[in-house]
């Protein structure tokens, strides 16, 4: 059985995730099996990467739908929503030759809304946060951490990218690049 780099088996990792509560954020994993799968999997082929992009929360066209950080739908299957970001950081890591080095998460893996709008994101609270610390500490030892936005960094005490939203994509890329 395969272990996070935080010392517990992936398997556990993503079962624990699945049953988790992390405040008033929706649980893509509780209910599917198919992203519970998509996510150990995901785990499992960048068990060896020596980097970890960290960014704030899941997103409502990304890893809600997908189950992957920084993933969205179409990018997994050609069809489905696809989300700018997580676009610019896919393309910006294959042009970087980053893709297999990269791991990538979020500070909370599960998705912030807004009450009785599942399909907007909003700002993860600080409560959410420090019930999510312990995911992004199973998936975080000894690599080394970057963060991308500001939360991310108030976080992690990482290195900070800017998140390529907004028309950061350029600024993403330029401060991933330095940093690598």
């Amino acid at each position: 059985m395969e272990a996070a780099r935080g010392g517990r088996p992936l398997g556990a990792l993503v079962d624990e995730l699945a049953a988790a509560t992390i405040g008033r954020t929706f649980n893509q994993y509780r209910r599917s099996r198919l992203r519970r799968e998509r996510l150990a999997a995901y785990l499992r082929s960048r068990r060896r990467a020596r980097i970890l992009l960290v960014g704030e929360a899941a997103g409502y066209r990304g890893a809600r739908i997908s189950g992957i950080p920084f993933t969205s739908e179409r990018q997994l299957t050609g069809r489905g929503p696809a989300e700018a970001s997580a676009t610019f950081v896919h393309r910006i890591l294959a042009e970087l030759g980053l893709e297999d080095e990269v791991l990538l998460w979020n500070v909370v893996p599960t998705h912030p809304h807004e009450p009785g709008r599942p399909y907007t994101n909003r700002r993860p609270t600080r409560d959410e946060v420090e019930s999510s610390a312990l995911f992004l500490e199973g998936v975080a030892g000894g690599r080394r951490v970057i963060a991308v936005g500001r939360l991310a960094e108030q976080v992690t005490g990482a290195p900070y990218v800017r998140h390529p939203s907004h028309g950061g994509a350029e600024a993403f890329r330029m401060g991933l690049a330095r940093l690598v």
